[in-house]
């Protein structure tokens, strides 16, 4: 029985579909059930599956409306199969309801200066292959990498001048922050100068003088404790610019994370660009280089 239980009604002799070698490819020659003639079919093992091959033949016969191959024990082979692993051993051919049977040459395996010869003309196709497509492949990529640098570049324009605003916005707070920090120091030296000299004597400013150090203490260890960093004045600084940078972007509804993510799409998409063009200008005539930059 054939495919989803069909009956084939007779089983005919290896001797109607023969397989020989010529030219070191096999020919497959059998006899057309409408046309009652015999027909070579050269294949390709290689590269021919069993579906193209039964193609060929219907395509050949326009009366055959069956066509398929199976193994020795009944079970249908793939079409996808190659007809280099179908020939390495007996099958049956289903052509309409007659299934013939086919037993292959056994061929002569290669001797290991022969399968050495080939695999040196399979490996000098390749690099053939690699050394007429790579090219046009690369300069293909390097187009589309220069389309998405411009698009990227479109995208960040108005966001990097909207970033430069609100950077700006940022460190000029962040400074006079940091001059406000310095006046109020500069008044509490004076304030604490005059009251020891003039108002009051050093025997009644140094408790103050002491809890006033106690308390810088404190606010200093209240930032670790909150920030789980050390009062180093540039670290302060940063920190303080972020914070007015994130609140200023709130207000003037500035994407950071879409920035960051197009930042580095950009980095991403101009560090593939390099490594392209490092090989691409060692294959490139000089004329076309210079017509590309």
């Amino acid at each position: 029985r054939g495919r989803e239980g069909a009956p084939y009604s007779t089983l005919v002799p290896s001797d109607e579909v023969t397989i020989s070698y010529r030219h070191g490819l096999p020919v497959i020659t059998l006899t057309l059930p409408t046309r009652s003639e015999r027909c070579r079919f050269p294949v390709k093992p290689m590269m021919t599956t069993v579906g193209a091959f039964l193609r060929d033949v219907q395509r050949e016969d326009k009366g055959i409306e069956r066509a398929e191959v199976l193994a020795t024990d009944g079970s249908k082979v793939s079409d996808a199969t190659l007809m280099e692993v179908l020939l390495m051993n007996d099958f049956k051919l289903v052509i309409n309801s007659t299934a013939y049977s086919v037993s292959p040459p056994v061929k002569d395996r290669l001797s290991s200066e022969r399968a050495t010869e080939m695999e040196d003309i399979r490996s000098l196709v390749h690099r053939l292959f690699v050394a007429l497509h790579l090219e046009n492949h690369q300069i293909r990529k390097e187009r589309e990498l220069l389309q998405k640098l411009d698009h990227l570049k479109e995208e960040l324009l108005p966001l990097e001048q909207m970033k430069a605003r609100i950077t700006d916005s940022a460190d000029a707070k962040t400074s006079r922050l940091l001059w406000v920090g310095l006046a109020l120091m500069s008044t509490q030296g004076g304030a604490l100068a005059w009251l020891t000299w003039w108002v009051y004597s050093w025997d009644i400013m140094e408790p103050v003088t002491y809890f006033i150090t106690y308390g810088s203490a404190m606010a200093f260890y209240a930032y670790f404790v909150v920030t789980k960093q050390d009062y180093i004045y540039p670290a302060a600084k940063d920190r303080q610019f972020l914070h007015y940078f994130y609140r200023k972007s709130k207000t003037h509804h500035f994407n950071v994370e879409r920035y960051n993510k197009l930042k580095e799409d950009l980095a991403e998409a101009e560090e593939s660009l390099r490594r392209l063009r490092q090989p691409l200008h060692l294959r490139l005539p000089i004329q076309e280089i210079n017509d590309k930059e």
